[in-house]
């Protein structure tokens, strides 16, 4: 028997209604078939967004003008996972714009990405038959290179290379893979020479017959004009102290660079060299180009709070000096946090300088808001230590002093900051029991102490346990020999 339509299934609104879903189907299945920031699942295993676009934007030393319209596609995925998408495609237009301006004989092969970016902002602002339009640009493309919605392009691998890079993390070795891809189609091209040299230098694991000087040395030579690249070489020169030849490469970096970003990273140079007015100099004149740049205020404070800290430590009376050092890492620090910098230690490192100067409320302040941020174990611990000698030597609250210095030691991480913590308060119960025998507050401590103690050699055991029992089980080998016979 045949199916049979009833009026109803036959009416025009019905009608209408079920090509529409045909359409959102087709356009949903070709989205899904895109290679762009929307399908490469970047934030995948992200604790916070605002860890990764931190990540993305604060890293000194790769602020390279050579990822400016990845960075532009990037913040635009971000935009659109904060639910700013008019924002996001602003971002998408700029990208567009520096690939035409920069890339001019490629730009269709290279807004592949951008154009697929483009197509999921519309799909989510529910503006289909925009979202539709540049799906329909991709595959005027790709119909050349007969395939639907996606080609395999050393350019758009490159893309997908510098993407990878500016993500940070974890993304560095796909990172590499993205540039080796590349370079089998075109072994000697400059940028993606550069992006696997960039990529090998990030990632801290190469083996010593893999290390990255070679890489770096061949994108040199094939762009001798790539100050960025010259500048990581030489932080890695530094690194296996041929210093020498570091220090005459960034300086060639610094006079010939085109733009300020390409040298951000030799401020990291003179910093290792404990030369912080050059660092902060070379930092001031990138901040000049880029006055909003978060990530250079704090690099500058850092900068400045490393010359408090060397003077406290020369111990030769520069009280003015000292003074004025402070007042110049407040200020950037302070410049860092209002533009929303989210880098580590930014509020701790204003609430010790604030208790230097004796400024103990704005000091609490900041501390607090140290408190509620996300952070690490370590982090946890290493404010705990710094709120509890604030409440120690500044306000001299010996009790909140314990409390801080009990919630450091409680975290379950092993760390020279918890050690401080633990003889901290080794030394409390001490100086109280020299005054009162049967103190009990200094009782409780040596307990909880004590206790910690315990817990160590416990888990330590256990490991040990497991290493012996481990011993005791037939290896693999053996098991399978077993079977066999």
């Amino acid at each position: 028997m045949g199916v049979v339509l009833t009026p109803d299934a036959l009416s025009p609104s019905k009608i209408l209604a079920n090509v529409n879903e045909i359409t959102k189907n087709s356009l949903e299945s070709g989205l899904r078939q895109l290679k762009c920031h929307f399908t490469w699942n970047l934030i995948e295993g992200e604790n916070s967004l605002d860890d990764f676009e931190n990540r993305v934007f604060n890293q000194v030393e790769l602020q390279n003008s050579e990822f400016k319209a990845t960075t532009c596609n990037i913040l635009a995925y971000i935009k659109h996972l904060r639910g700013q998408n008019e924002a996001a495609l602003e971002c998408l237009q700029q990208a567009e714009e520096l690939i035409q301006r920069e890339h001019a004989d490629q730009a269709e092969i290279r807004s592949l990405v951008t154009w697929g970016n483009y197509a999921w902002v519309y799909y989510h602002m529910g503006r289909l038959s925009e979202a539709q339009m540049y799906l329909d640009k991709v595959k005027q493309v790709c119909k050349k290179f007969s395939s639907p919605y996606r080609i395999e392009s050393p350019e758009i691998d490159c893309e997908e290379g510098w993407t990878w890079l500016k993500c940070g993390g974890n993304s560095k070795e796909r990172a590499k893979v993205c540039f080796e891809k590349a370079l089998d189609k075109k072994p000697k091209n400059p940028e993606f020479t550069s992006g696997l040299a960039i990529a090998s230098y990030c990632l801290d694991t190469w083996p010593p017959d893999q290390n990255p000087i070679g890489p770096l040395r061949k994108a040199i030579g094939l762009n001798p004009e790539n100050q960025y690249v010259k500048v990581l070489l030489a932080l890695k020169l530094q690194e296996i102290h041929e210093e020498s030849e570091g220090e005459s490469l960034v300086e060639e970096a610094l006079e010939k660079a085109a733009y300020a970003e390409d040298v951000v990273g030799a401020a990291k140079f003179f910093q290792k060299k404990e030369a912080l007015d050059k660092a902060i100099e070379v930092l001031g004149k990138a901040l000049e180009c880029m006055p909003n740049k978060g990530y250079l205020h704090y690099h500058i404070g850092c900068c400045y709070r490393a010359k408090v800290l060397q003077i406290q430590r020369d111990g030769n009376g520069r009280k003015k000096m000292l003074q004025e050092v402070i007042e110049q890492a407040v200020d950037h620090l302070k410049k860092a946090d209002d533009l929303g910098v989210n880098l580590p230690n930014v509020c701790s490192y204003l609430a010790c300088l604030y208790a230097q100067t004796n400024r103990y409320e704005e000091a609490d302040h900041y501390f607090q808001k140290e408190f509620r941020k996300e952070l690490n174990p370590v982090a946890k611990q290493l404010l705990h230590l710094r709120y509890g000698n604030f409440q120690l030597y500044q306000m001299h609250c010996e009790e909140k002093a314990i409390d801080q210095f009990i919630e450091g030691v409680k975290i379950n991480q092993s760390s020279k900051e918890k050690e401080k913590m633990k003889n901290k308060l080794q030394r409390i119960a001490e100086m109280r029991l020299s005054q009162n025998g049967a103190d009990s507050e200094a009782l409780r401590l040596l307990g909880i102490l004590a206790e910690l103690k315990e817990e160590v050699q416990q888990r330590d055991e256990d490991w040990e346990e497991g290493l012996d029992s481990a011993s005791l089980l037939p290896s693999a080998s053996i098991v399978k020999a077993g079977a066999e016979e």
